[in-house]
């Protein structure tokens, strides 16, 4: 069950948010992106969308951040009773097809909770994911793996209430876990980058994000935190709103890539959030030191997600991201599918389910 909802938005950070909207990655095919979400990871897909192009002008430069030549395809996943993800196949002329790595900035992952994560590890290769790292945990929390679509993922099984954080637990997947996988939810996604304290001020100050958690690195215990071969850098925790996590790691010493990737590159992603008025968070985040606003708020006039008023934004942590409001109940693609988005219903970003 669910906490019962404040009566108004918060009043500190991002104005009128009331959740995280979704992870959105950048992968080297789109329908083998799709199938190992929906097949394997037992995901609902919602809809599909492109090509996004404009084949004359500048548009995708200045919205997306892209080559202006670029054409992207794309769909929507719902992972679980919380999580969308947007998934974007590209074709750029400029484009990088190999994905940064855990301690380059820009790396990044998806860690999930599992009812059992034996037999979860055992599922996903047969699925063709490979495990990185030791064949067996001795003693670590956490079992990593690399999937046949390039992203990063880990594994734990469910961990101890912490009201500070947002943990998917069984009753909130209608009392069973999801598929061959044992899913029962995202814990939290991770990224990578240069400067965590700048990143780590922009989301607690400017987002309104709560730090649960900050660790020192390499003078910790390698408990299977990190990705096996990943430098043990400081990393932080963050409480998103009512249902997301996030953990932001310092890039290592070894970094290959000193720069995130565009939208364009394998391997890019964006971070997207639900907001009440877009164009008032917009006005808002005009004025934020190191955030540029990529344009102006639009609507989408045709296609599946029609009425869905968005912009993306860049920001000083280095992450590019989103803010988005969406019909949901009156969307063209919910004419062709029971699928449905993931939706923060009447849930404000001060909840705590």
């Amino acid at each position: 069950m669910l906490n019962a909802v404040t009566e108004s938005p918060g009043l500190l950070g991002l104005p009128t948010a009331r959740a995280v909207d979704h992870y959105a990655f950048t992968v080297p095919r789109l329908e083998e992106a799709v199938a190992f979400f929906t097949d394997v990871l037992g995901g609902q897909l919602c809809y599909r969308e492109g090509p996004v192009e404009d084949a004359a002008g500048d548009w995708m430069r200045r919205k997306l951040g892209v080559h202006p030549r670029a054409r992207a395809h794309v769909a929507l996943v719902r992972l679980d009773a919380f999580t969308n993800l947007e998934l974007f196949e590209y074709d750029a002329p400029d484009q990088v097809t190999s994905p940064p790595g855990p301690n380059d900035v820009g790396g990044h992952h998806l860690a999930l909770t599992v009812a059992d994560p034996e037999a979860a590890e055992q599922y996903l290769r047969r699925a063709g994911a490979v495990r990185l790292g030791p064949a067996e945990p001795s003693g670590r929390t956490r079992r990593w793996f690399l999937t046949p679509v390039g992203l990063l993922l880990s594994l734990s099984a469910p961990g101890r209430r912490d009201e500070r954080l947002f943990v998917p637990a069984p009753e909130m997947r209608d009392g069973a876990a999801r598929g061959g996988l044992g899913l029962l939810g995202v814990e939290h996604v991770s990224y990578t980058v240069s400067d965590l304290d700048a990143a780590t001020a922009f989301f607690t100050t400017v987002l309104g994000a709560e730090l649960v958690a900050s660790h020192g690195g390499a003078s910790e215990p390698d408990d299977g935190h990190w990705p096996p071969g990943a430098e043990q850098c400081r990393r932080v925790l963050l409480r998103l709103g009512p249902t997301a996590n996030c953990r932001l790691t310092q890039s290592g010493r070894g970094a290959l890539r000193t720069r995130p990737p565009r939208n364009s590159d394998v391997g890019g992603h964006h971070l997207a959030f639900y907001v009440d008025d877009v164009d008032a968070a917009a006005a808002y985040l005009r004025e934020q030191d190191g955030v540029t606003l990529m344009g102006e708020p639009e609507t989408i006039v045709s296609g599946p997600i029609a009425g869905d008023r968005w912009l993306y934004f860049t920001t000083p942590a280095g992450i590019q991201m989103e803010i988005i409001n969406m019909p949901d109940g009156a969307l063209p693609y919910e004419a062709r599918t029971p699928a449905r988005r993931a939706t923060p219903g009447a849930l404000r970003w001060q909840d705590r389910p």
